[in-house]
């Protein structure tokens, strides 16, 4: 603040009403950019938390990666997305798809306020997951093969990629997936309870892993939202101690003013 106030030869004082003034007189509303909102069809949604679960929810046009809505406050479940969804369709977004991370909450609701978009989930979340949970050296065959599928999942970008990667899937299932149930019926490790997990995401996430093949502005990712979250949170850490209120206003501030440059 002493920085801000000696480049415009001003006083700390003067530089802080300034500052708390537009704290006080935050945008309402959590749609950010309303320009053209019929035409915005491709859709990213995505939350992040802050410390002290600090909940922030976010919407970003696939396309032009400008932030559609936002708002702090959020958590994901039927409370706070539903009106939030209600908001955004009173405002006029209609979409064709929304690109998610994979939480069934999310899904639902998002399906709840437009029934017949289109679902697509992020493939980076579900490779990274079923990496994670087959372990990095895994000893089990089944372990390795399912390995080398979530090793594949973000090459695939054509149709006969696809129809290849989905033959590979069925036949992977068909080898090792009851076994894999038995197995986990009779053992307790955390191995094996993890390669169930595995198994479990990719057979649900299989529907709506590829819909970006056919409609290429479909975001295949939710990569550019979490990018835009990780600036955020660099740039509000050097805010530190700012009541709930004027957290809620900085964020509010940050998108709209964040948008406007972009």
């Amino acid at each position: 603040m002493q920085r801000l106030a000696f480049q415009h030869h001003v006083s700390c004082a003067t530089v802080k009403r300034a500052i708390y003034y537009w704290l006080d007189h935050a945008p309402n509303s959590l749609v950010i950019d309303s320009d053209g909102l019929t035409k915005v069809r491709y859709l990213i949604f995505d939350g992040t938390y802050l410390k002290r679960q600090n909940g922030i929810y976010a919407v970003m046009d696939g396309v032009t990666h400008r932030l559609v809505a936002g708002s702090f406050g959020i958590k994901e479940g039927q409370k706070d997305l539903v009106p939030f969804y209600q908001q955004l369709k009173q405002a006029g977004i209609r979409p064709k798809s929304a690109t998610v991370d994979g939480n069934p909450q999310q899904t639902r609701y998002i399906k709840l306020v437009w029934p017949s978009i289109i679902i697509q989930r992020c493939r980076v979340h579900v490779h990274r997951q079923g990496l994670r949970w087959c372990r990095h050296q895994p000893k089990r065959t089944d372990a390795k093969h399912l390995r080398q599928l979530f090793l594949r999942l973000v090459s695939v970008a054509t149709s006969s990629e696809k129809k290849r990667f989905l033959h590979d899937v069925v036949a992977w299932e068909h080898r090792y997936g009851h076994r894999i149930e038995t197995d986990r019926a009779k053992s307790k490790g955390w191995v094996l309870s993890d390669l169930a997990l595995a198994r479990l995401m990719l057979l649900h996430a299989v529907p709506d892993l590829f819909h970006f093949i056919d409609d290429k502005r479909i975001p295949s990712s939710t990569n550019a939202i979490e990018g835009y979250f990780g600036h955020m949170k660099q740039r509000y850490r050097q805010h530190a101690g700012l009541s709930l209120s004027h957290r809620r206003a900085y964020f509010q501030w940050y998108f709209t003013i964040n948008n406007a440059q972009n």
